[in-house]
């Protein structure tokens, strides 16, 4: 053995890991949670026991007990006759169009390119299950029922990612949301909800959960993102696709032994946070004011959509994504303030974006001390930066 394979090497302190420690220290957030550690995060679930079960419940053992709680719980808020949980939505999604597939006799699905489907479930409805998708449109948005209507082949399912995450966290109008599901019904197909985050959905159009989730024949949602529970989904429909997803849940391997840590969680979760969701809309547009302003002038910046349609929004700038991550990063440690996560390349060339999601801990700014911060975080930007490269060419060496 080397002298140099005896050495333990240094931990890597990304961004992430940096950003963990800045964002537990910042006086303020304003996008996301503050960071619990995992004693923290213990003590949080030894809470939600307290808040949703009796002292004397058990366990659960494959599903019983607090998940089949849950899974009752989620039925009744979306106004379907089962719900079934699951680990992963992934896992929901898949199961879920498999099943349509297989009720509707057809193997197509009517989809978006920017869907989760697509972007982020590396396409396992085509690799695990062998069915196809047909794109309405590739426009930034959901199709219309026009556009669902002009399609040349049949399909079995129309999936419906509310709202659609990648394009901005955008929503249709009500009455084309409606127009939409009946088109499909009026073809023969199924409609199928992807639901991640139909409670913000829910918030956008004033409605309780049970009126977008009644659109669809099936819809999954999800407990950890908007709601901020520990992990997990459900599937939520008819009694018979329900019972067949369990089936199904089984031989993709989401049958646990015991889930009853999330299920806790997500329980705890739909009673504290399901109300707050409205409110966090309402602050997002305060927020949105306060980003517009302190960018006005910036080449291509702009808040995506604006006003925005949840919670969850875009921002877009002008810079590279590693220059604005070390930027907010730098800003945090001089002025307390943790504004912004991960930064990606933008949709333009030239632009960089981020997704902002106004939570709690965002409640108390108000729009100027939003666009006073910024431009402190511009400047850091620009700090960073250097001088441009006509002014480099002058600097003596």
């Amino acid at each position: 053995m080397t002298e140099e394979s005896n050495v333990t090497p240094e931990p890597y302190h990304g961004p992430d890991d940096r950003r963990f420690a800045l964002w537990r220290a910042a006086d303020r957030i304003l996008s996301g949670p503050r960071p619990v550690t995992l004693h923290e995060r213990l003590a949080e679930l030894g809470a939600d026991a307290r808040a949703c079960v009796d002292p004397a419940e058990r366990p659960d053992f494959y599903g019983d007990g607090v998940v089949a709680a849950l899974e009752h719980q989620v039925a009744d808020l979306l106004g379907k006759r089962a719900a079934a949980y699951f680990p992963t939505g992934t896992m929901a999604q898949q199961v879920a169009l498999r099943c349509w597939a297989r009720q509707r006799r057809c193997p197509v699905v009517a989809g978006h390119p920017l869907s989760h489907l697509e972007t982020h479930e590396r396409r396992a409805y085509r690799r695990l299950t062998g069915l196809d998708a047909v794109f309405p449109t590739t426009a930034p948005r959901l199709p219309s029922a026009a556009e669902l209507r002009a399609l040349d082949e049949p399909y079995g399912v129309l999936l419906v990612e509310l709202p659609l995450r990648a394009a901005g966290f955008v929503l249709p109008d009500w009455s084309e949301l409606v127009e939409l599901t009946a088109e499909a019904r009026a073809a023969g197909a199924a409609v199928h909800l992807d639901g991640a985050r139909l409670w913000e959905a829910a918030a956008h159009y004033g409605r309780p959960p049970r009126e977008p989730a009644a659109l669809g024949d099936s819809v999954y949602v999800s407990f950890y993102k908007a709601l901020g529970a520990l992990s997990g989904a459900a599937l939520a429909g008819p009694a018979e696709l329900i019972a067949e997803a369990r089936a199904w849940r089984h031989r993709y391997g989401g049958q646990l032994y015991q889930q009853w840590p999330a299920a806790l969680s997500a329980r705890a979760a739909l009673v504290r946070e399901l109300p707050r969701l409205p409110g966090y809309l309402a602050h997002a547009r305060v927020v949105a004011e306060g980003l517009r302003a302190a960018t006005a002038g910036l080449p291509g910046a702009r808040v995506h959509p604006d006003p925005p349609h949840t919670h969850q929004f875009q921002l877009w700038l002008p810079y590279p994504p590693g220059l604005l991550t070390e930027a907010g990063l730098a800003h945090c440690r001089r002025t307390g303030d943790g504004l912004f996560g991960t930064w990606w390349p933008g949709p333009v060339p030239g632009l960089a974006m981020t997704e902002l999601s106004v939570l709690a801990p965002a409640l108390g700014w108000t729009a100027e001390q939003v666009a006073d911060s910024v431009l402190a975080f511009l400047g850091e930007v620009e700090r960073l930066a250097g001088p441009p490269a006509t002014d480099r060419a002058r600097v003596p060496a």
